[in-house]
């Protein structure tokens, strides 16, 4: 009998339930805190791991961590809502459609030049402003353009989700995850910029190339998508032969999405926007974009909330992924997984030692999956180990660079990445399917990138 991937809600259920069983076989531990009085950011205190009592995750407890995940992913659950509202106002005025033929016209017979562009704009977000949240509201567009041009959702989404990812994990100037290894590691801000510019282009140029063939695959043959059967329906509303004209009304209503998202780009740079603002600015856009397109009142309400519901699956999904987190939280094991992998580290030869950190790393992304905050908790331990080991610090901040932004793009544990699958409906199971031979690539070429910063001293130190 032929295996068959549960589905996402039941692998993610089964998920919290062996973790919840681990917290009656990993020993409970925890790190000291401290926090730097000149960020306010609190990180972990090296050499000072103990053991706490126990306290196991029981029966009631693991159901618990369920609402416990809603709530603490909250704020990006009803992100993922808000968007979706919007964007079926916007999609209600019929401007997008209509947008998106007059950029079909113009690029019928090099349809696929779309994708090397549309990757490097989002790479750079991802490398210089360390974006990743902020990326959501685009999917849905890229995703439309995709299709109308004969590829598929899962090259939409790849689009921005590997764009962004790839600049995020080759990030030169990411002050979310290099800037904080930095600094905690006392290197100078941003060095070794030249050998990250190389790794940024190594990570970037695959990424493209991987995307590139399967966009021209699906292009030949759509029933090669993993998405074939979702996209058949969403095909039909690009009719190639009749394309809906491009109005005054819709170029209105683009035009003022432009200005929202310019305005939007402005305040995550200038004002320190962040979930709740970007929640806020695509209200104000939907609507904006409801009257404009000349929607009534009710007309408004009705596409805000047939666009929500459309990404309440997606939405639950963010929450019981991180509910995974909340049992390890409540169960004390999350240091003491963090201090035995570090602890394996010390004992590789040193040529292996920056690789050891590589993988390390890219285990703790998956209990600690935010950028700064595997940084404020790996980076006090693996900087000392660093000069224990006889590697530079540089290396291991490479090391950590890699190790937290391979994994962000494929583990069920990363919230915006679940965010990103829940906006295009791709089930997680599907993508991973999709995904891993890219990962593998990624991963070989981490290692042997970390191995070469080794060999070459890379620092300053």
């Amino acid at each position: 009998m032929k295996f068959k991937i549960p589905h996402t809600y039941a692998l993610l259920f089964f998920l919290i339930v062996i973790v919840a069983l681990l917290t009656y076989v990993i020993p409970a531990g925890e790190f000291e805190r401290a926090v730097d009085p000149d960020t306010g950011r609190i990180f972990v205190v090296p050499d000072t791991y103990a053991n706490v009592e126990r306290s196991p995750v029981g029966f009631f407890g693991l159901f618990k961590a369920i609402p416990g995940g809603m709530e603490a992913a909250g704020y990006i659950i009803f992100f993922v809502l808000m968007i979706g509202g919007s964007f079926g106002i916007l999609q209600a005025t019929g401007a997008i459609n209509a947008g998106i033929g007059a950029v079909v016209q113009k690029t019928q017979g090099k349809e696929k030049l779309i994708i090397p562009i549309i990757m490097i704009i989002f790479s750079l977000a991802g490398a210089i402003l360390g974006a990743a949240e902020e990326m959501l509201p685009f999917y849905p567009i890229i995703i439309s353009l995709a299709l109308a041009l004969g590829f598929d959702t899962i090259t939409g989404t790849a689009m921005v989700l590997l764009g962004a990812g790839a600049g995020f994990a080759g990030a030169f100037m990411n002050p979310f995850t290099v800037g904080i290894a930095q600094g905690i590691s006392g290197l100078p801000l941003f060095s070794g910029i030249g050998y990250r510019l190389v790794v940024y282009a190594i990570i970037l140029s695959v990424s493209i190339i991987y995307v590139y063939r399967h966009a021209s695959k699906v292009q030949k043959n759509p029933e090669l998508s993993p998405t074939y059967e979702q996209d058949k329906k969403q095909h039909n509303a690009f009719d190639l032969e009749n394309l809906p004209e491009f109005t005054g009304r819709h170029k209105l209503v683009l035009l003022s999405f432009l200005i929202g998202l310019a305005i939007l780009a402005y305040g995550v740079v200038q004002l320190g926007f962040y979930i709740t603002e970007l929640t806020a600015m695509f209200l104000i856009i939907g609507i904006a974009a409801g009257v404009l397109g000349g929607l009534g009142i009710n007309k408004i309400a009705e596409e805000f909330v047939n666009g929500a519901k459309e990404l309440v699956y997606g939405a639950l999904v963010i929450g019981l992924a991180t509910s995974i987190m909340v049992v390890m939280r409540e169960g004390n094991i999350i240091d003491t997984v963090i201090y035995s992998l570090a602890s394996a580290v010390q004992n590789l030869p040193a040529a292996l030692s920056g690789v050891g950190m590589f993988v390390v790393q890219s285990f703790i992304n998956l209990i600690v999956p935010s950028g700064s905050g595997q940084a404020a908790v790996s980076m006090p331990i693996m900087a000392p180990m660093a000069d224990v080991v006889g590697i530079t610090r540089q290396s291991a901040v490479l090391a950590f660079q890699l190790g937290d932004g391979f994994s962000n793009v494929i583990s069920p544990t990363s919230g915006y990445f679940m965010a990103a699958l829940a906006i295009g409906g791709i089930p997680w199971d599907k993508w991973a399917k999709w995904m891993f031979p890219l990962f593998l690539i990624w991963s070989l070429i981490g290692a042997v990138l970390v191995a070469v910063s080794v060999m070459i001293n890379y620092g300053p130190f």
